[in-house]
């Protein structure tokens, strides 16, 4: 009974299994290129795997849907950046971030300026004004005001 059940299942599981050979072969490198890009010598017959990230993949299908895999699939030779666990994709284009952003410190920046200038009141007193420059000479004058210059003496 369950040899027969396991039997099941195992075939059950070959049937989702997505195996990609053809990423294997030289010919399927040079059609998953497209013909205006070069072949990167570096990868020395490995495929050249398009730029895509996992998080686009459906998650169902895969031998380990987490990583969205099947056993056997090349790895492509920026995988921490397009895998499961890199950078998560934008919902939203930078440039459309970058208008929301600007938006957002514009009305900010207008709410500051309405504050300060359109509902604040003005003093409800006049400011006091001195005589003679704001009675610079009764303090004493600026160089009163101005600090002592330090001096090192050796003892």
């Amino acid at each position: 009974m369950s040899a027969t059940l396991a039997l099941r299942s195992a075939a059950a599981a070959s049937s989702r299994i997505r195996l990609l050979p053809s990423l294997r072969t030289p010919s399927s490198r040079a059609a998953s290129t497209s013909s205006n890009e070069e072949l990167d010598p570096q990868l020395n017959g490995y495929p050249q795997l398009p730029f895509v990230s996992r998080q686009h993949l459906t998650p169902h299908g895969w031998q380990d849907p987490l990583m969205r895999r099947n056993f056997g699939d090349p790895l492509h030779e920026q995988e921490e950046v397009l895998g499961m666990w890199g950078p998560d994709i934008p919902p939203v284009a930078p440039s459309t971030a970058a208008g929301h952003f600007f938006i957002a410190v514009t009305a900010f920046v207008s709410f500051g300026f309405l504050v300060r200038y359109g509902l604040l009141q003005e003093p409800p007193a006049i400011r006091r004004e001195y005589p003679y420059g704001g009675l610079v000479t009764e303090l004493g004058g600026l160089d009163a005001n101005k600090a002592r210059a330090e001096s090192v003496e050796e003892a």
